[in-house]
C-alpha cells in the first residue's frame, strides 16, 4: 500500500534516458496514449479535479521537490497505484508546460461508447460537428456541465476530449458528464426521433433564437468553427437558430454561441 511508502528511501529518477521517463513523455502524443487506453494529466488542480471525481490513476507521478503537497494528494485522494519520483530536470522533460507544477498522473481513458443516454423531459444535449479547436472543445465541455447537461455527443472529425489543452480548458468538467462519439449525425436524429427530442441548428441562416420555438428535451448542433453545420446536418433539424447581435462583428466563435444557446435552454428546465 502507499502508506508504507517512505520517500527518503525511495528511488529518485535522475536520467533523462530512464525508461519511464521515456514512456511519459510518449504518452503526451494523444494518438499513441490513446491505443493504449491512457490519458496524461499535469498540474495539481487538473489531478485534483480527476481524484475529486474519483477517478484512479495508474501512475502517480512528482518531482522530488513536491514531495509534502504528493504526500498530501496521496493521503487525501487514498491514492495507491505506481509512484514515480522524478529530478526536477527529468518532470521539465514530461512536462508539457513551460512551468510545471510538479504534479501529474496517468489514468485511464473513460470508455466514451456512443449509447446516448435519456433522463427526462428536461433534457439538453450538445452535439458537435467536427469541432477541431482544442480550446472550443474544454470551453463547450465547461459550459455543458455547468449547465447540467445530459450529454455531449462529438461526431467524428471532433477534436479529442483527452486532449491536454481540452482538459486544461474544460476544467475538471471532462470528468463530470458523458461525452460520446458517433461516427455520423445519423444516430442522434434517430435518437432524438425516438425520444421526440427536438432538434436545433445554430445557423448564420436561422431565425433569432429569442423568436424561435424552444422547448424540452432538445440537442443543439455546433459546426466546425470555419465552415458551420453541413447542410446535410442542418436540413435535418427541427429549427434553425442563430444569435442577433447588435454590434459589427459578423458571428461569434463556435464556444461562444454554444455558451449562449446553451444558457437560453437551461432557463427552458421547469
Amino acid at each position: 500500500m502507499v502508506r508504507r511508502f517512505f520517500y527518503g528511501i525511495m528511488d529518485i529518477i535522475r536520467s533523462k534516458d530512464n525508461s519511464k521517463v521515456k514512456r511519459l513523455t510518449l504518452l503526451h502524443d494523444r494518438k499513441k496514449a490513446a491505443k493504449e487506453g491512457l490519458v496524461f494529466i499535469e498540474g495539481t488542480r487538473l489531478c485534483e479535479d480527476a481524484l475529486l471525481s474519483g477517478v484512479k490513476p495508474v501512475t502517480f507521478v512528482f518531482c522530488e521537490n513536491k514531495k509534502d503537497l504528493a504526500d498530501e494528494l496521496i493521503r487525501k485522494y487514498d491514492i495507491s497505484c505506481e509512484i514515480t519520483v522524478l529530478s526536477q530536470e527529468c518532470f521539465e522533460k514530461v512536462a508539457s508546460t513551460v512551468n510545471p507544477q510538479g504534479i501529474a498522473m496517468v489514468v485511464r481513458e473513460p470508455d466514451m461508447g456512443s449509447d446516448i443516454p435519456f433522463r427526462g423531459k428536461d433534457d439538453i444535449y450538445l452535439c458537435l460537428e467536427e469541432l477541431q479547436d482544442p480550446g472550443n472543445l474544454g470551453t463547450v465541455i465547461r459550459l455543458a456541465d455547468a449547465f447540467d447537461f445530459t450529454a455531449v455527443i462529438l461526431v467524428k472529425g471532433t477534436a479529442d476530449p483527452f486532449n491536454e489543452k481540452v482538459l486544461r480548458a474544460s476544467m475538471g468538467s471532462v470528468w463530470h458528464l458523458p461525452i460520446l462519439k458517433v461516427d455520423s449525425v445519423d444516430s442522434v436524429f434517430e435518437f432524438c426521433k425516438k425520444h421526440d427530442i427536438r432538434t436545433l441548428a445554430a445557423h448564420l441562416k436561422g431565425a433569432p433564437i429569442e423568436k424561435a420555438e424552444i422547448t424540452l428535451p432538445s440537442c443543439y448542433f455546433i459546426g466546425n468553427e470555419g465552415n458551420g453545420l453541413t447542410d446535410s446536418c442542418s436540413s435535418r433539424c427541427d429549427t434553425m437558430v442563430k444569435i442577433t447581435m447588435q454590434g459589427k462583428a459578423e458571428s461569434l466563435n463556435a464556444a461562444s454561441a454554444a455558451s449562449i444557446i446553451g444558457y437560453i435552454l437551461s432557463t427552458k428546465r421547469t
